[in-house]
C-alpha cells in the first residue's frame, strides 16, 4: 500500500507502531452454485488457512490476527457471500478500514451463467438461498446478482466456471494463487462439433470448416480422428488450411480485446464440420495451440468426436 515500508517480510506503517507480517489474504465470493466451496477447499489443500462464511463484523479482526507478526500465517482465505444477509452492505466500509490500516487483500469472484446455475440447482434438487419457497430459481439468481454486483466490480480475479470441469477450475486456482502466474480474467473455449448433431448453444463464434478436404472418404483414414497425425496432415496439407488458420486467428485476435471491453469474461469458439470428428477437431486443435501462446486461459473440447463410433455400435 502507498506509504508502507516492507522489510524482511514485515510491513511497518508510518502512522502505526504495529508490526505487520506479509500475508496473502484472499476473499472468495461469487454466485451461489458457481463453485465457491470448491475454490475454498482447493486453496485449503494448497496450504491456505480457510474460513467459510465469516461474519462481516469479524473480517477486520480476522485480518489483524492474520497479519500479526507473532502468528506468521502466510496464506489465508475467507468466503463471503449472500449468506451474510443484510450485513453484506457493511462489507465496503469493512474493506476500506482494512486498506486504511495497511493490510492488503485480493478478491476472487466465482462467476457462472444463469442457465448453468439453474441446471446445477435442478440436478442437485437444492433451492437457491434467495428463492422464496416454491419460487423460481432464476428469480433468486437475478436478485443475488443485484446484491453482490459490487464485489464483481471490485474483484482482482474473475473465474467463470460455466464451461469448466472441476479439475480445470482447480488448475486455474493453482495458477493464480500457488504458481503466481498472470491471469487475464478471460477464458477461451475452443470447441469442435458436428453440424449433424447441432450447433453448440453457448457458442459466441461459429466457424464452418466443411470447405476443407474431408478424410472421411479415404477408407484408411475414416476411423481416425483429428487428434491423429495422419488426419492433421491430410487437412492441413492443402493450401486453404494454413491460410484459413492465419486469417481466422487474426479475426479472433481483433475480437477478444473488444469482447473484454464489453465486459465478457469468457468466449466459446465453435468450429464445425459434418460429423465433428476429422476437420473440426484438426482446426480446433490448431487454434488451441496457437492461442495458448496468448495471455488468456484457453481450453479445447471435442464435443462430438466419438459419436459416430457410438452410433455404429448401436
Amino acid at each position: 500500500m502507498p506509504g508502507n515500508i516492507l522489510l524482511d517480510g514485515y510491513c511497518f506503517e508510518p502512522d502505526c507502531c504495529m508490526r505487520r507480517y506479509k500475508v496473502r489474504f484472499v476473499i472468495v465470493t461469487g454466485m451461489s452454485g458457481a463453485g465457491k466451496a470448491t475454490a475454498l477447499k482447493t486453496l485449503e489443500d494448497e496450504g491456505f488457512f480457510c474460513v467459510d462464511n465469516l461474519p462481516i463484523q469479524l473480517i477486520k479482526r480476522f485480518a489483524e490476527i492474520a497479519y500479526d507478526a507473532e502468528i506468521q500465517v502466510d496464506d489465508v482465505a475467507i468466503s463471503v457471500d449472500i449468506r451474510s444477509g443484510r450485513a453484506l452492505s457493511q462489507l465496503n466500509s469493512c474493506l476500506a478500514d482494512i486498506t486504511h490500516e495497511g493490510m492488503q487483500y485480493q478478491i476472487l469472484f466465482v462467476e457462472c451463467s444463469d442457465a448453468t446455475l439453474v441446471k446445477r440447482y435442478k440436478e442437485t434438487r437444492r433451492n437457491h438461498p434467495l428463492s422464496v419457497k416454491g419460487g423460481r430459481i432464476i428469480d433468486g439468481i437475478k436478485k443475488e446478482r443485484e446484491l453482490i454486483g459490487f464485489l464483481k466490480d471490485e474483484a482482482d480475479y474473475i473465474i467463470d466456471t460455466t464451461n469448466l470441469l472441476v479439475r480445470e477450475f482447480k488448475a486455474e486456482l493453482v495458477k493464480i494463487f500457488v504458481q503466481n502466474q498472470e491471469y487475464s480474467n478471460f477464458i477461451i473455449t475452443v470447441m469442435s462439433f458436428g453440424f449433424k448433431y447441432g450447433i453448440p448453444r453457448d457458442s459466441d463464434i461459429v466457424q464452418d470448416v466443411r470447405f476443407l478436404p474431408n478424410p472421411y472418404y479415404d477408407l484408411e483414414l475414416r476411423d481416425k480422428t483429428g487428434n491423429d497425425k495422419e488426419i492433421q496432415e491430410y487437412v492441413m496439407n492443402c493450401k486453404e488450411g494454413p491460410e484459413f488458420l492465419d486469417k481466422f486467428l487474426d479475426l479472433v485476435g481483433f475480437l477478444v480485446p473488444n469482447y473484454i471491453k464489453e465486459g465478457k469474461n469468457q468466449l466459446v469458439i465453435s468450429i464445425g464440420c459434418t460429423g465433428g470428428k476429422h476437420r473440426s477437431v484438426t482446426i480446433a486443435n490448431a487454434v488451441y495451440e496457437r492461442l495458448q501462446k496468448s495471455k488468456y486461459t484457453v481450453r479445447v473440447v471435442h464435443r462430438d468426436i466419438a459419436k459416430d463410433a457410438v452410433v455404429k455400435r448401436m
